[in-house]
């Protein structure tokens, strides 16, 4: 990653903006959001790439201390996917999410609390986001 940074480093002009946008590994939540409320069903296994998430961090840090990029400002937010079924969740996190995991358990009681929701029920997962913006230090 500090590889890719440097390259990034070098295409920029002096004195741009790198973006750092990325949801954060864990556990997040999935809900079964309907006319009668928001049910908590379980949680989507990411802690797989928790080890992406530090190195990616790490990298910044090293770019950073090289003097190459410096923070100017860093927040976080929740970022919200919905699917109208859960078979178009699943088929999403297969395809997009290919480190994640569901447990059984949780398909299960989303797939109760979507026949329960009723009619308009979807099914939600959120992660928390991170965005920092550096910039390009150097000529």
């Amino acid at each position: 990653m500090v590889h890719a940074l440097r390259e990034i480093w070098r295409v920029l002009a002096p004195d741009s903006l790198l973006l750092d946008l990325r949801p954060l590994s864990g556990a997040w939540p999935v809900e079964v959001v309907g006319a009668g409320g928001v049910m908590v069903t379980g949680h989507v296994d990411e802690s797989e790439d928790i080890a992406d998430d530090r190195a990616a961090d790490a990298a910044l840090a090293a770019v950073e201390r090289e003097g190459l990029f410096v923070r100017e400002r860093d927040g976080d937010f929740d970022f919200s996917w919905y699917w109208d079924s859960l078979d178009e969740a699943q088929a999403y996190i297969a395809e997009k999410w290919t480190e994640a995991r569901v447990p059984e358990e949780v398909l299960a009681e989303t797939q109760r609390q979507m026949a329960r929701a009723g009619e308009g029920a979807r099914v939600r997962a959120t992660a928390r986001v991170v965005i920092s913006r550096w910039r390009r230090l150097g000529h």
